[in-house]
């Protein structure tokens, strides 16, 4: 590890420091200022600071209680001219004035001051025509592990003049006070899109770091042609691209590490005009009840040094159990994409043949699989129906049904209706097929029945993928006009249709319409985006 001195204010730096210094962004007297350092550094320095501890196999786990979850709340975006036309104001962009948000950067730098700080300088999407030069600086060295993991990183010569396009100031111990900097409560997560920063402090659950910049990336790539999208990303050995798109919980990371399939990415995606690209570098995968069997290629990550693990119990031999949920159900691996044997390396796909939408459904009443047309497609795209699952929010314990427009309104700067309409001539230009897929609950609602099994999904996708639905008989399914196939290999018949399922029809019908009452009521907010065919494609109660 190289040292050398810079104009930092003096501070002592070690690593490949870019020639874009920390006095650009004003931050004064830092301590020892730690630049871009390898994984192997970045754990020496956690472990000896006590931020976490090594675990059996080589990952590192750090506890971020009382956050073991994001804090959708407590995000807010700065009202200033650059953005205030087309920012979605409301529950999930609320509005913060400059004058708040100046109060608050400044006790931020105040708090980081004297500190010892440790930055990342990465990439922010695989394309090097629409990738975003990402800084984020913090005190923790597992954070800035974490970043490593999570972004993509530069190679050693694009380090040297990396100007960064966003920088993330990063200050987990420090709580907001809200009288002073209009914050809600003490955690805060701010986008400056005029000043090209972020400011996060009050939480150290890291989830926020990799998502503030998602929120970045949906603003600026729409208005350049690129649909960003919450979903995962593989391709076949015949070079056919498939997406997942879902909430945390429903299926992504596990139904896109596939053996059979090359990954392109688990969560954070765009599509151009030449294709599908990777936002990240990494994964970041619930741990929860996680085994070799279920889910071999994630579980072989938490066998390999550099994988950060988050808030998972260890026992008196750094053993961890996967099982033990008494900190928090929302456990969590973080890993390099390579981690995953079958990788794609550029993190790139053609324009995808399949699109899955995956929905955890609490209500248990959709099936496990329907193809959509390309009205329904467009219906519960804007939908965005699942259910939170424990833990991935603060303060949810057990399913909730929601919607989420586009499967991640918490992260759209912009109206869903903008990502939408993309998507729609996405689907229309490229003709890929769409399919509905509930990976929830089965034979009654959550409490009651069971939740889908893993073999069962992984056995009707892997048919959908590869084609071997498109001629199947279909039947269609009350109340919602989804047709579902009568037959699937290696799935019992019974289990394709959700109303066989239940041993009580009549509260089966009884739910179904609930659910489809739901559907409407929450879609009636788009009715003036859409045509009349795709507000005719939905849920129908009576």
């Amino acid at each position: 590890m190289s040292t050398t001195i810079t104009s930092d204010a003096g501070a002592p730096t070690f690593g490949r420091a870019s020639s874009y210094g920390l006095e650009n962004h004003g931050l004064r007297n830092p301590g020892t200022v730690y630049w871009n350092l390898i994984p192997a550094e970045l754990v020496e320095h956690a472990v000896r600071r006590g931020e976490g501890i090594l675990v059996d196999g080589g990952p590192f786990n750090a506890v971020t209680k009382p956050h073991t979850g994001r804090s959708p709340n407590d995000r807010f975006v700065v009202k200033e001219p650059t953005s205030g036309e087309r920012v979605d104001w409301g529950k999930v962009n609320q509005a913060l004035s400059p004058e708040h948000f100046d109060a608050l950067r400044e006790d931020v730098v105040a708090h980081l001051e004297g500190q010892d700080l440790y930055v990342r300088d990465m990439w922010g999407g695989a394309d090097p025509e629409y990738r975003l030069a990402v800084r984020v600086v913090t005190p923790n060295a597992w954070h800035n592990l974490f970043a490593y993991n999570m972004f993509r990183r530069p190679d050693g010569h694009e380090l040297d003049g990396m100007v960064p396009g966003f920088t993330i100031l990063h200050a987990p111990e420090m709580e907001a006070d809200p009288a002073r900097h209009g914050t809600r409560t003490t955690t805060f997560i701010v986008i400056n899109f005029g000043r090209k920063e972020i400011l996060i402090g009050g939480t150290r659950y890291a989830g926020e770091i990799k998502k503030s910049i998602f929120g970045i990336l949906n603003y600026l790539l729409p208005v350049r042609g690129v649909l960003s999208m919450h979903c995962s990303a593989n391709v076949g050995p015949g070079g056919d691209t498939a997406l997942f798109f879902g909430l945390s919980g429903t299926g992504k990371t596990t139904l896109s590490a596939d053996a059979e399939r090359g990954l392109i990415g688990d969560d954070e995606h765009g599509w151009s005009d030449e294709g599908v690209f990777n936002f990240e570098g990494g994964c970041y995968a619930k741990a929860v009840k996680l085994s070799p069997d279920g889910e071999p290629e994630i579980y072989a990550t938490t066998r390999m040094f550099g994988t950060v693990l988050e808030n998972c119990v260890v026992d008196d031999r750094r053993r961890v159990d996967f099982d033990d949920i008494s900190i928090t159900e929302n456990t969590r691996i973080s890993y390099p994409l390579e981690y995953i044997s079958n990788f794609v390396p550029e993190a790139k796909g053609g324009h995808p043949k399949n699109i899955v939408f995956l929905t955890a459904d609490a209500y248990g009443v959709l099936p496990p699989i329907s193809r959509l047309t390309p009205e329904q497609a467009m219906f519960y795209f804007l939908s965005g129906y699942t259910a939170k699952v424990a833990g991935t929010e603060r303060g949810v314990k057990e399913p909730q049904p929601t919607f989420s427009a586009c499967f991640g309104a918490v992260f759209l700067p912009l109206h869903p209706g903008v990502y939408a309409e993309m998507l729609g001539k996405k689907l229309e230009e490229h003709g890929s097929r769409v399919w509905l897929v509930n990976t929830g609950w089965t034979g009654g609602p959550f409490g009651t029945g069971s939740r889908m099994k893993l073999g069962y999904t992984r056995a009707m996708v892997r048919a959908a993928l590869a084609g071997e639905l498109d001629g199947v008989e279909t039947a269609e399914v009350p109340f919602f006009g989804l047709h579902v196939p009568t037959s699937v290999p290696n799935v019992p018949a019974q289990v394709l249709q959700p109303r066989e399922t239940w041993p009580d029809r009549d509260a089966y019908d009884t739910k179904a319409r609930e659910l489809a009452r739901a559907f409407q009521d929450n879609f009636a907010r788009f009715a003036d985006r859409v045509s009349d065919a795709v507000k005719a494609a939905g849920p129908r109660p009576d």
